[in-house]
């Protein structure tokens, strides 16, 4: 394979290839899995490199690099037991260009090279904290992994099936230098064949995968995945239209309306010739209040009142705004801050704000403001792509008598106020770093700073839940922990929750087995593409 596969001798040679075409318009800033920062990057990061366990569909934690692991007496070190038929793709890298068998040294290189100030890695906060300062990663040989914990955090098991921590081998990264991010080398189902920046990525199935389906064959059944990047979602629309990509993710709103109807199905021109998946997707949007009484900002604002903040909360109609300006791509928030997804999610179990203008008016008068007399105007920041949302809020709001005054900011600067607790009512979404529920409440955990806990959220109670949760191995015990938890937050009120989130995506009908999770991870090793 060469150049050629970028030009014309690449599109002959589709009749006899399956290769599954994507773009990509936010262009891909790395292939190394260090750097997996952003979605663009952490979906060729996962066709290309392992972890050493990675989450199903439905989020529970599975083997991956790692065939088995068990916990010590006292739930600080997890021994992993790896597979030993993995090889590193084939390359340059190593002795007669023929990939190695990997080991439980590349395991501990993988992680040290993660906090290595040197690397420069965003993901270096992951092991904070959590991991032993002395020595947290050990081989003990070829096929035994330890990882030591200063204390139990049950979510370590999460984080691991992150892209950071993706396993890659010392030779390539000491060969390739700086220039391993655009020259990967993993065990993933797919390797690297070329990048052309801003033209398109290239990358064919690995002969020699670990993984088998149920009948023994092989691993992925896709020959290879071209990647392009056009960086208008206008064009990439045309070329899904005609036939030209496999899918698109998400749909730009000024074709929504063309597309969908308003319950979010598909209209009847579209019908029978594309394919409409929906799945939740861990994201919660949500309006934050900062709620510490020392910030000068809350100590004269009505907002520092629990009962005007819950009337806040009953008093817009999530459903109406997500059927109207979302084409019900979304899920209203009546629960807690915890989105559909995650496997502790119940509604029944954490009850959270409808519309009830009644139960609005009622909590007003209980602050002093009955039906809204006397309430200075709140002010609510947000960004430009969320102004028609602040409107509807704003407008339900007003006519229950709380005045709220939308101002759209930069969104580097509301990023930069929430972080220093200047901005008192602001727009937020919290998208999972991992797929575990702690990721969530850790947004109220009182001793984390701002980020994550832009709201400066305190309580106790909350606390004492939270640090139970994290230490707690039995699964559906946890799962209870964290819905006690978030209702004692959702209870005080310290923000809006607006509605979780989905993945979208179009998929021409020619696509099979392509599945997706919360996590809306690219999946494609079981994928085919039908060719008649």
């Amino acid at each position: 394979m060469s150049l050629c596969f970028l030009s014309a001798c690449y599109h002959q040679g589709q009749n006899e290839k399956m290769i599954f075409h994507y773009n990509e318009v936010n262009g891909i800033a790395s292939l190394d899995p260090a750097f997996a920062k952003s979605q663009s990057v952490m979906w060729p990061v996962h066709q290309l490199f392992n972890t050493l366990v990675e989450n199903d569909n439905d989020l529970h934690v599975i083997p991956s690099l790692a065939k088995s692991w068990v916990f010590s007496a006292d739930r600080t070190r997890i021994t992993f037991i790896l597979r030993d038929d993995v090889y590193f793709h084939d390359d340059v890298a190593f002795a007669n260009g023929k990939g190695r068998k990997l080991t439980a040294a590349d395991v501990v290189y993988s992680f040290q090279r993660i906090q290595d100030p040197g690397t420069a890695s965003p993901g270096a906060w992951i092991f904070n904290n959590k991991v032993d300062t002395i020595q947290p990663f050990k081989a003990i040989d070829d096929t035994t992994f330890q990882l030591q914990l200063v204390r139990p955090y049950l979510p370590i098991l999460g984080i691991l099936s992150m892209q950071y921590c993706s396993i890659v081998p010392y030779e390539a990264v000491e060969k390739y230098g700086i220039d391993f991010r655009r020259h990967p080398v993993g065990t993933g189902p797919f390797q690297f064949v070329t990048w052309e920046e801003g033209q398109a990525l290239i990358m064919k199935k690995n002969p020699h995968y670990f993984e088998s389906d149920s009948l023994g064959q092989r691993l992925p059944y896709l020959d290879g995945i071209h990647i392009s990047f056009y960086n208008s979602k206008a064009t990439e629309f045309i070329l899904f239209r005609e036939k030209q990509l496999e899918y698109i993710n998400d749909i730009e709103a000024s074709f929504k309306d063309e597309i969908l109807t308003k319950k979010g199905s598909l209209r009847k021109p579209w019908q029978n010739k594309i394919v409409l998946q929906k799945s939740p997707f861990l994201n919660t949007e949500y309006l934050g209040i900062i709620v510490d009484t020392n910030n000068q900002l809350v100590k004269h604002s009505p907002l520092r009142l629990k009962k005007i903040r819950k009337a806040i909360n009953y008093g817009f109609d999530r459903k109406k705004m997500i059927l109207y300006l979302r084409n019900s791509l979304g899920t209203p928030a009546e629960s807690g801050f915890v989105p559909m997804g995650l496997p502790s999610f119940d509604t029944n179990a954490v009850k959270g704000y409808h519309f009830d203008p009644v139960k609005a008016k009622k909590l007003l008068a209980e602050a002093g403001y009955p039906d809204g007399k006397g309430l200075p105007t709140i002010k609510l920041l947000t960004i430009d792509a969320y102004l028609e949302m602040g409107n509807f809020i704003a407008k339900q709001l007003n006519e229950l008598g709380i005045p709220v005054q939308i101002e759209v900011v930069q969104k580097s600067l509301l990023l930069t106020m929430t972080a220093n607790s200047t901005a008192l009512f602001f727009r937020g979404s919290w998208i999972a770093d991992y797929p575990d529920t702690e990721n969530y409440l850790s947004v109220f955990y009182s001793k984390n700073p701002a980020p994550p806990n832009y709201t400066r959220y305190s309580n106790p109670a909350f606390d004492a839940l939270f640090e139970k949760a994290i230490r707690e191995e039995n699964d559906s015990v946890r799962y209870r922990l964290y819905q006690q938890a978030d209702q004692v937050m959702i209870d005080d009120a310290p923000i809006i929750p607006l509605w979780y989130d989905k993945v979208v995506r179009l998929v021409q009908p020619t696509v099979k087995n392509f599945t997706t999770s919360a996590l809306n991870l690219m999946e494609l090793r079981y994928t085919t593409i039908d060719k008649h």
